[in-house]
């Protein structure tokens, strides 16, 4: 996989990606535990590679306890989405017209978030 270009969120490999997803949805955990809970059965020495590319990728953080290290997201799943969601904005030639796109393509569920959210976004502005 091609590294992120300066300014680009981390790109996620298929194995980086679930190790993440059981760190942002259990929280930090040893290489053992992130083992027991992916699918099938990976080596040790491949979570612990996983695991050190998405430390150099400043996506996940390691501390000891005892006799173990403790991994953990550095960052929150929401943050990273959106860093990919606005690096993917910054490179339309027309960002308006692709963020428009984009909100049309939504679910009302996620239009009324939104519009909940600008809502009290711009109360607060006023106050």
């Amino acid at each position: 996989m091609k590294p992120a270009a300066p300014g680009e969120p981390p790109r996620l490999g298929a194995l980086e990606a679930q190790v993440m997803d059981v760190l942002w949805d259990h929280g930090p955990a040893t290489i053992r535990g992130i083992i027991g809970r992916l699918p099938g059965e990976p080596a040790y020495t491949t979570i612990a590679t996983v695991l050190a590319n998405l430390d150099r990728k400043d996506l996940v953080t390691s501390r000891k306890q005892n006799h173990s290290t403790l991994y953990a997201a550095r960052v929150a799943r929401e943050e990273h989405v959106a860093s990919v969601m606005n690096h993917a904005l910054g490179t339309s030639k027309d960002r308006a017209a692709s963020i428009l796109h984009f909100v049309e393509s939504i679910p009302d569920s996620d239009l009324d978030l939104l519009r909940e959210y600008l809502r009290r976004r711009d109360d607060g502005h006023r106050s």
